[in-house]
């Protein structure tokens, strides 16, 4: 420790007092090619957990619509988003669900949207297929 206090002093003595201003220039490039990679790496992730959000709960809107048929005689009759919700079906922020029957109320499908993703990412359910798609159109 007494060691490089003396050794600063001795700089000091010498004249010398800092960093020059190259080096302070270079550091400054180097922090902002470094930020110019990660902010859009980090946006994209953003993206993507907001798409897994709207696949969970599109998931979780599955085992409430068939948890609905069940209490129906195996029928989605009636089933919208709303009653799902009433069920106890929540929904994670900024993620809508637009439920319909179909085929005489014996289907159904789900389709999922994210507020801050645009209109056109889109993850569809069908209880036909079993399968979630998402569409980008």
């Amino acid at each position: 420790m007494n060691a490089r206090i003396r050794a600063t002093m001795e700089k000091r003595e010498r004249g010398e007092k800092g960093f020059t201003l190259i080096e302070l220039l270079v550091v400054v490039i180097i922090i902002g090619i470094l930020a110019a990679i990660a902010i859009p790496a980090f946006l994209k992730q953003r993206e993507k957990a907001w798409g897994a959000a709207v696949v969970s709960d599109v998931k979780n809107a599955t085992t409430a619509a068939e948890a609905y048929a069940t209490d129906n005689n195996g029928l989605y009759t009636g089933m919208t988003d709303v009653t799902l919700a009433g069920a106890g079906l929540t929904t994670s922020a900024d993620v809508t669900l637009v439920v319909t029957p179909k085929d005489s109320d014996k289907s159904y499908t789900i389709v999922g949207t994210h507020g801050k993703l645009p209109n056109t990412h889109k993850w569809t359910y069908d209880s036909v297929t079993g399968k979630t798609t998402k569409t980008t159109s």
